[in-house]
């Protein structure tokens, strides 16, 4: 058997849902501050973890381009992960559902400019991929004792031709 072919999708909040929140502003602010010159848009994601608390790290993570293999998967048991691009890089996300603690029905998404992600406790997700480009990302997660990340090594890996 050979690799598997997944094709790949825009990144929208309904397709996202399952899997994460799509972080971006979308409409008007929720509230106006700073003497009417900054617009707040509340609250765009939840935050979720067992124990710990969250911290932020910088992620400066390689180009990666098609075609591109997707070979293994993870996933965070004990908290949600934001990925916040800094530089306007697009993303490739590529997550799955979960049968009996094996990643089931990957979907790949690709991000736009002024778009992030926060992906759910528990979501099997592939790794960190700008694409065509290297991209450096604020990253929100849980900081805690015990281990917080169970990896998926696929017996034939998927491959993604284009975005």
């Amino acid at each position: 058997m050979t690799a598997k072919t997944l094709g790949v999708m825009p990144l929208t909040c309904a397709d996202f849902a399952p899997y994460g929140d799509v972080i971006e502003i979308s409409g008007a602010p929720d509230k106006i501050i700073n003497q009417g010159m900054c617009g707040r848009h509340h609250d765009l994601a939840t935050l979720d973890f067992a124990d710990g608390r969250a911290g932020i790290s910088i992620f400066d993570a390689k180009a990666r381009s098609f075609p591109y293999l997707v070979d293994m998967v993870e996933r965070h048991p004990e908290g949600s992960q934001a990925f916040i691009p800094t530089n306007g890089v697009a993303m490739l996300v590529v997550v799955a559902g979960d049968a009996a603690g094996k990643p089931v029905n990957l979907r790949a998404f690709v991000s736009q400019p002024g778009q992030s992600i926060n992906l759910h406790r528990g979501i099997w997700h592939g790794v960190l991929a700008p694409i065509e480009k290297p991209g450096q990302f604020v990253v929100i997660d849980r900081i805690g004792r015990g281990a917080n990340l169970e990896e998926h090594w696929f017996d034939y890996p998927y491959v993604i031709e284009s975005a």
